[in-house]
């Protein structure tokens, strides 16, 4: 029978060579100690690995891409270093990361080492999110709504200009550019992983609605970009609480609105409160209802969301060409074909949405 904790050990050891890390982390992060260095897998995922750092001191975690890594992970792990840095001493609950590398010839890849935040995340488990108990029942997990809300609250008050990041991305014409860069990272699949693609019925319904519907009071912001509450972190103790926003390697500078309509987009309408949808990933039904959520964040950031539809519109369309990268992955043989037919039903649904907010929004 195979040894499971030695073959654990031994990948650890490829993603994270000691011998290697060991010199950078004395050099870098000597709050996490002066021991002997231990690694063990957090999670692996086909976003990134998340690997626990232990030395003595405060554990920490390394972020680093995959060895099979989706377009632009190795980027993105820079890109999240950046913003995690520079959020410190603002209301955004984050880790705090202590340092970052962009050198191969450390571990082969980017990667950065940041703190481990107490708390708890949501897991996908049989196709659907689950929270830990009590959060997965009433009224503990209608207060997860407004949790995250509060973050996204915090995360749009910041000015990003005072933070550093006045170039973390273009803020003119961020709307202008979402269609074309997403239509474009999905035309990309077919050559990057070697399937025919397809037409998927609603896109581009979608994308012409999208170009020509473009809201004129864009307000500028840091965007986390895959806002859900997987990504996130929750104190153990009621009422709900957010401690920390993770997985920041999709952030940019745009509209935060499409954080929001991201979280919200498959949550009830208040105008139809008991029609749920299908697809969504949520227990929606102990949810808050798409709008509520949206008055909450209005009233937090002073924001007007008479346009709210469209940034729906938009973040279904941006989850559609992005999930579709693992329907292609799993049409090459990366990922599993249960893996492929799961994120085909969340493609299809998001553009389906997408198209029947389009017809209602005229």
């Amino acid at each position: 029978m195979p040894d499971l904790a030695a073959a654990r050990d031994a990948i650890c050891t490829l993603l994270a060579p000691p011998e290697r890390l060991t010199p950078w982390l004395d050099a870098n992060v000597p709050p996490l100690g002066n021991g002997p260095l231990v690694v063990t897998q957090l999670h692996g995922g086909t976003s990134n690995v998340i690997l626990t750092l232990s030395r003595g001191g405060d554990d920490m975690v390394l972020r680093r891409p995959p060895a099979v890594a989706p377009p632009g992970a190795e980027k993105g792990v820079l890109r999240e270093a950046r913003v995690l840095t520079a959020l410190t001493g603002t209301d955004v609950p984050h880790p705090h990361c202590f340092a970052s590398c962009s050198d191969p010839d450390v571990i082969g890849v980017p990667f950065y080492v940041m703190e481990r935040v107490p708390g708890w995340a949501a897991e996908l488990r049989d196709e659907k999110i689950t929270n830990l108990a009590p959060f997965d029942t009433m009224p503990s997990e209608y207060g997860i709504g407004y949790a995250m809300v509060d973050g996204l609250i915090a995360l749009a008050n910041v000015d990003y200009k005072a933070v550093g990041l006045e170039d973390f991305g273009r803020a003119e014409g961020f709307l202008e550019r979402q269609v074309d860069r997403w239509e474009g990272q999905l035309n990309s699949y077919p050559e990057r992983f070697g399937y025919a693609g397809r037409e998927i019925p609603g896109f581009a319904y979608a994308r012409d609605w999208l170009r020509a519907n473009i809201p004129d009071d864009f307000r500028a912001g840091i965007i986390h970009g895959d806002v859900g509450t997987p990504n996130a972190l929750f104190a153990f103790d009621r009422p709900a609480r957010l401690t920390a926003l993770i997985d920041w390697e999709l952030s940019t500078i745009g509209d935060p609105l499409i954080d929001l309509a991201w979280f919200t987009n498959k949550l009830r309408d208040e105008e139809r409160p008991d029609a749920i949808d299908r697809q969504a990933l949520y227990n929606v039904a102990n949810f808050p209802t798409r709008q509520e959520l949206a008055r909450y964040y209005a009233a937090g950031t002073g924001r007007d969301l008479s346009n709210f539809d469209y940034y729906c519109v938009l973040a279904l369309y941006k989850g559609g060409c992005i999930l579709e990268y693992k329907v292609a992955q799993s049409a090459a043989g990366i990922l599993s074909p249960e893996t492929g037919r799961f994120f085909d039903r969340l493609v299809l649904s998001n553009f389906a949405k997408a198209e029947q907010l389009c017809r209602k929004a005229g």
